[in-house]
Formats: structure tokens, sequence, C-alpha cells
């Protein structure tokens, strides 16, 4: 005899074999739910990356936090092809970006239980990440004695190109070393939320090599930076970061900064000027350190102001009896001796 249809679930099984595939489906979705979170805790993963806007070359740092919590010591290194350390960089669309070289190699490293260790990583000279758009990357750790891989939240940067400045193309001395051709040395700004930063950027174009692109620090975009090239073509720029104060910065045609000072100039200008012997240097300002500590006492106190002598009080007069009483003139100031300073 058929059971009646009342009793019978929508699909036509019975109520206790309906009931007992559905607990040991909730069974192994537990399962299936709590290993992967406990196999994910036993590496933690953070990475940080300080802005979200950057221009075209210019170093990019990541830097990546890796915390063992397996409490059991780990090496981590490469194992049969796999990178124990590594990035997954791609598009907001889904299309991956491979390393620029994929056989690159990490010295494997020992990391004990409840240890961290951190690396800070130039992703431009790993990944091409140099074209104008937006990329979502994560930092990625491989333990082969746990045998999967780790990976932290990701983070969304964007590259973009700041505005041109001024733009030059110049020889190459051959007493620097350095190969022949040319340079191309351009100046641009690049406008953020909060302040404009001005870059400076050496490239060979017919080689396409860009030697650097550094940030020479914040730029007051209503005051033009200076910049003159010396004998050798070595680049001087001054510009005005802050009111009153301004950066120096010398770059050789390799890319490296050669020198960077500051000069506070709260009256005039300074401007870079070029000597009869072709050297360039800043002409006005005072040199300063921006990283020194004000020097203690140098800020006087309230209570280092001189203290006002009291003034002596007048004799109350006593009224006497039958005489109409006069009025009493207005006091005279008493007078301050030439000692006291009022300030």
């Amino acid at each position: 005899m058929l059971p009646s249809p009342a009793i019978m679930n929508p699909i036509g099984q019975h109520p206790r074999v309906a009931g007992a595939r559905s607990l040991l489906l909730m069974l192994v979705l537990g399962m299936m739910s709590i290993l992967p979170a406990r196999l994910h805790a036993q590496i933690l993963v953070d990475l940080s990356i300080k802005r979200v806007l950057y221009i075209a070359y210019e170093p990019l740092l990541a830097t990546v936090r890796i915390t063992n919590l397996s409490g059991n010591p780990l090496l981590l290194a490469d194992v049969e092809g796999k990178k124990w350390f590594g990035f997954q960089v791609e598009t907001l669309d889904g299309r991956p970006i491979p390393p620029s070289n994929p056989d690159y190699e990490i010295e494997p490293i020992k990391v004990g239980p409840g240890e961290s260790i951190t690396r800070t990583i130039n992703l431009v000279q790993l990944y091409p990440i140099t074209d104008f758009g937006s990329y979502r990357i994560r930092a990625s750790v491989y333990s082969a004695e746990l045998s999967n891989y780790f990976s932290s939240p990701p983070l969304t940067i964007e590259i973009t190109e700041g505005r041109l400045l001024w733009q030059q193309t110049v020889g190459v001395p051959t007493t620097d070393g350095l190969r022949g051709g040319s340079r191309t040395i351009s100046l641009l700004s690049h406008r953020l939320t909060e302040r404009t930063d001005l870059y400076l950027r050496i490239e060979d174009k017919d080689a396409g090599i860009v030697y650097c692109t550094h940030r020479l620090g914040d730029y007051i975009s209503y005051g033009k930076p200076d910049i003159l090239l010396d004998a050798s073509n070595t680049i001087h720029v001054l510009q005005n970061n802050v009111p009153h104060e301004f950066i120096y910065t010398k770059v050789g045609l390799d890319g490296k900064i050669l020198e960077q000072l500051s000069y506070n100039a709260p009256k005039t200008r300074p401007q870079l000027k070029r000597f009869d012997d072709g050297t360039i240097s800043v002409v006005g300002g005072t040199l300063f350190d921006p990283k020194a500590t004000p020097t203690p006492g140098s800020i006087p106190n309230l209570s280092d102001r001189p203290v006002p002598l009291p003034t002596p009080e007048q004799p109350t007069p006593t009224p006497q009896r039958g005489k109409k009483k006069k009025p009493d003139p207005l006091p005279t100031p008493a007078p301050i001796p030439a000692s006291v300073h009022i300030d």
C-alpha cells in the first residue's frame, strides 16, 4: 500500500530517507567549510602597498608579511617547479600578467612557529605593469610541508601618466663609462587628492630602456621648477615643495640621485645659477635639514616672560566733619622705574 500523498515530500522520497540525506549533506558541507579554514589559517599572508595611484615606470613597492601559525617550524623553498614566494597579478577583467622572468629564484627561508618575516619587493622589476590601467595584486606563499598555497587579500592599484612639464634629449658623454647614444629627460607632475608630486624620468627611447622614474617630492604647482644641465648633462632641479621651502636634486644620466638638499627661503626665492666654470649651484635661501629635531629651548615658554612690578597703592584720605568733601582728583599714574621692561 502506497503512503498517502500528504506525507510524501515534493520529490517523492519518504520523510525519514529525505531527513537522513539532508543530515548527511549538512555534515559534509560543514566539514568542507571547516577544513579550508583550518588549512588556510596555518600561514597568514598580508600585503600592503602605500598608494593606489602610480605613474608608469615608478617603483611600486609591495610589502609582504608572512606569519607561521602552523605550530611547527616551516622551511619555505621552491619544490618541483613551484615557487614558494610570488604574486598573482591580473587586470580587473581577469587577464593574468605573467612575470617578466618566470625562472626567478628566491633563497629558501626557515620560519619558526609564531614567527613573522617581512619582505619588500619592487613589482615593476618583476612584472610588466607599466601599461596604463588598473591591476589586482595578491601575494602568494607555497608550503611544501603543508602542500598548499596561501594568498593575501587582493589590493587594486592604478597606473597613470603625469603631466609633462619639461623634456629634453641629450647625448651621453663617453667619459661617464655609460653606453653611447642619447637620453630623454622628462619632468612630470602628478596630481593626487591631497598634493601634487614632481617626477624625473630618464630613458633611452631607441633602446626601450627606462633608467629611472624618481619621485622628487611634493610640488607647488603655481611655482614652476627650475631645471638646468651642466657640462656633463647632469640634471639639476630646484622645486618649491611647501611655502618658503625648496628641494634641490642632482641626478646623473644613469638615473642615480647624486645629491638632494633642502633650503629655507622666507623672503626671496632661491634660484639655480650656472657659473663660469660650468658648475651649477643654488643661489639664495638657507640650507637646513628637514629631519633634524628642533633644539630644546629655542621656543621660549610663557613663564620666561618678565613679571612687571606692582604699582604702589595710594593712601585713602579720612573725611573731616563739618566740611564739604571735595571730589577727589584723578590719580596720577605712578612712574615706572627705568630698569623695568614692559612688553
